[in-house]
């Protein structure tokens, strides 16, 4: 099994605080391993069996407990002295009122480590930030990185066959145990349908599914390039289609929250302000992306430029688009006190193309690291601007 160090690094400080962790993201991209492994590190402290409290809520033992007093009750019957038990919670969006549960359980009980997961930004919502008041802490799970997945499937991580694997097929850590292409297909097909129905169809009482994958697969289509509403529905209006422009973002917004695509700003790097106007979409899953892909092939440029936001966010940073005075830069990346601004490219196959990418840094005189990323094996570094090879790059610790 692969030991995600990369998440439990970051949870590790929180195992015996109050505070109520939190992991969410999509659905199979590896929460419940994540958790496993915690209980596994708990137990190598010294913790017993009948200290640690696992309910999954996908399991149909459990699903009695999707009553929240039910599960209040359980818990509460479960914890017999005053040393800590350590409470998990997996796939606790199917529990109504389950924000109330673990406020409850948190104010009544002093001896409690509470860890919970989910599939949505039902986590998110504004109920669970307003009864919790701040008393948790979040982290973002995503699906395998680069390095992780060639780590599980035991392939030539330097290989750009393994690469464009990667890129076609995605990160959600079951898929690797298939080789057959119609296998994937299904397994994503089958992980992509769930998400639907149970995050969004449900969730928005939605009636026109057709209508829904028709957006999808704009989103997919374009990703990575600026998003426009009038074109989406000139779009759709060229399918047969119409949508009004509340109910395009209510779907979009949906989209976002079923954890399939994530939102990436326009950040004014001159006047230093983020601006909510011609932001983009990238997918979670580019396995998902290729089973719900119009064309053939996906565009490889805007795909490994996706394959670079999804490992920004792994690894932990505020991701932006930087817009400058007379164009944009791929990707601004923060964290705490560092810094990047990252160009991505597939090839610098030409002087246009190198111009292009490196001149894309030209206006801005700060210290920041800049950074181009293309498949490129020579070192094409440049006054102070740090060439890589996107691969070598994925592979950095």
């Amino acid at each position: 099994m692969l030991k995600r160090e990369v998440y439990l690094s970051r949870i590790r400080g929180f195992y015996d605080s109050d505070l109520v962790k939190i992991l969410v993201g999509i659905r199979r991209c590896g929460k419940s391993v994540i958790l496993n492994q915690i209980v596994d590190e708990i137990k190598e402290k010294g913790i017993e069996d009948d200290h640690i409290i696992y309910v999954n809520f996908e399991l149909v033992e459990y699903e009695e407990l999707q009553d929240y007093r039910k599960l209040n009750k359980y818990i509460k019957d479960n914890i017999k002295d005053d040393k800590i038990y350590y409470i998990f919670l997996d796939e606790i969006q199917r529990v109504e009122k389950f924000e109330t549960v673990v406020n409850s359980l948190r104010a009544s009980l002093s001896n409690i480590s509470i860890f919970i997961t989910g599939s949505n930004s039902k986590l998110l919502s504004n109920e669970l930030s307003t009864v919790l008041s701040g008393r948790y802490v979040l982290f973002n799970i995503y699906p395998l990185s680069y390095k992780e997945f060639t780590e599980l499937s035991l392939k030539n991580p330097r290989s750009e066959e393994t690469f464009w694997n990667f890129v076609k097929w995605g990160g959600l850590p079951n898929r690797v145990q298939f080789t057959d292409e119609v296998n994937i297909k299904d397994y994503l097909h089958s992980v992509f349908d769930s998400i639907i129905l149970r995050d969004v169809v449900e969730r928005l009482g939605l009636k026109d599914i057709v209508l829904f994958n028709l957006l999808l697969q704009y989103v997919v289509d374009t990703t990575g390039r600026e998003f426009s509403a009038d074109n989406v529905i000139k779009y759709l209006k060229n399918e047969g289609r119409s949508i009004s422009t509340e109910t395009l973002y209510i779907y979009l917004d949906a989209l976002c929250k079923a954890l399939i695509i994530n939102k990436i700003y326009r950040y004014d790097i001159h006047g230093k302000a983020i601006l909510k106007t011609l932001n983009k979409y990238y997918m979670t899953d580019l396995g998902i992306a290729q089973i719900k892909n119009n064309n053939f092939e996906i565009n490889k440029s805007f795909a490994i430029e996706n394959v670079v936001y999804n490992e920004l966010l792994e690894r932990g940073y505020d991701v932006y688009i930087g817009k400058t005075k007379k164009g944009e830069i791929d990707f601004i990346a923060n964290k705490t006190d560092e810094k990047m601004y990252i160009q991505v490219a597939y090839l610098l196959d030409s002087d246009k193309v190198i111009e292009r990418e490196f001149c894309a840094f030209e206006e801005l005189n700060d210290d920041v690291p800049k950074y181009v990323l293309s498949l490129d094996k020579e070192d094409l570094s440049r006054n102070g601007i740090i060439h890589k090879n996107i691969i070598e790059w994925l592979l950095e610790k």
